[in-house]
């Protein structure tokens, strides 16, 4: 067993497990959506399947969003 965190959260898990399967594990909402870093460094996605955690590492799943959304300010356009 190892601990990793995954998006700031402790998880425990068992190893040897790659990027692909922390992906199904975890159930990400729309995986090719997402990008992954390991530590800190972004992971090719072609390479999720060969990229192999380890006891300590820290994993954050990060989802960019297209264009851009409106909200209510009370400003008024001019």
């Amino acid at each position: 067993m190892a601990q990793i965190k995954v998006n700031g959260e402790k998880q425990t898990v068992t190893l040897p497990l790659n990027v692909t399967e922390l992906i199904h594990i975890n159930k990400v909402d729309q995986p090719d959506m997402v990008s992954v870093q390991v530590n800190e460094e972004f992971a090719d996605r072609e390479e999720w399947n060969k990229i192999y955690l380890c006891d300590g590492d820290e994993v954050d799943f990060l989802y960019f969003m297209g264009g851009g959304g409106m909200f209510h300010t009370g400003y008024q356009f001019k």
